[in-house]
């Protein structure tokens, strides 16, 4: 079985997280709690889990589920806090390591979780919204971003409008963005402008700036993906996300329903058996 764009999203973000790190998690972000949980199962397995599902902290994290991660968070919770709570008390205390996944961003790594079009009132598109994202990317030192899908839709020379902060003029506090991982490559902000910094296998320079809508910067040191390992693959295959709820963030339409029910069958089984 080949290696799949959502496989290598995962590991990429896995090998950015640290032992000892206290990682959120927000809501409907599956590659993201599938790259902190192999991250704990190979090279960090001192993490504590903020997560926005169960509004707690964990030390035991929830395996990725559908229909009963709530549950499964609030079940091996340490603390629960509240949204509120976490927002103005864990997330300035402890600065925790986390992953944004913006909707559009710009050539500095501002974000944009709004609204497409510049019409609040009438938008093309109205997206999810901020959360906590407007607070925490004002004074955050290491923001990490991802992006599923990378296209010329979420890749702006101008953003539609501004819900975090990358590296902007208007920054009093934190660096702005360091990190970014697509299903193309990954990219950095060495300059405060976004660079090439790895492609992934079958992937181009070329096919990256054709899916961009701004001209990119590229790494004197730019260089092909590393493989995920084979421990790596089994993990996430067979251990953490059998059920391959991670690829609910690289698919749309009918492909993305067709897994959806999938999986939600699947958990209908396996709790009907326990």
């Amino acid at each position: 079985m080949g290696i799949t764009p959502d496989e290598f999203m995962v590991v990429c973000m896995s090998h950015q997280v640290s032992d000892g790190e206290v990682v959120a998690q927000g809501i409907a972000t599956p590659l993201v709690a599938a790259a902190y949980l192999l991250a704990r199962h190979t090279h960090a397995p001192n993490l504590y889990f903020s997560s926005a599902i169960g509004q707690g902290v964990c030390r035991s994290p929830a395996p990725l589920s559908l229909s009963h991660v709530e549950r499964l968070w609030l079940d091996r919770s340490l603390v629960n806090i509240g949204f509120a709570r976490a927002v103005c008390e864990v997330l300035p205390t402890f600065h925790p390591f986390e992953f944004f996944r913006p909707a559009q961003i710009d050539p500095y790594g501002n974000i944009n979780n709004i609204a497409f079009g510049k019409d609040f009132r009438h938008p093309r598109l109205r997206l999810p919204g901020t959360g906590g994202i407007p607070d925490v990317t004002t004074y955050l030192n290491e923001i990490m971003l991802y992006v599923p899908r990378h296209s010329r839709v979420s890749f702006v020379p101008q953003l539609d409008f501004c819900a975090g902060l990358g590296h902007n003029s208007a920054r009093k506090h934190g660096k702005g963005p360091r990190y970014l991982v697509t299903d193309l490559g990954q990219f950095d902000f060495a300059e405060g402008r976004m660079r090439i910094t790895s492609f992934h296998p079958g992937v181009t320079i070329e096919k990256i700036q054709a899916h961009t809508g701004f001209p990119l910067e590229i790494s004197p040191e730019v260089m092909e993906t590393a493989l995920p390992t084979d421990d790596e693959l089994d993990l996430l295959r067979n251990e953490i996300d059998p059920m391959n709820i991670r690829r609910l963030e690289t698919l749309s339409g009918p492909s993305r329903r067709e897994l959806l029910h999938k999986i939600i069958e699947s958990e209908k089984c396996i709790h009907a058996n326990n």
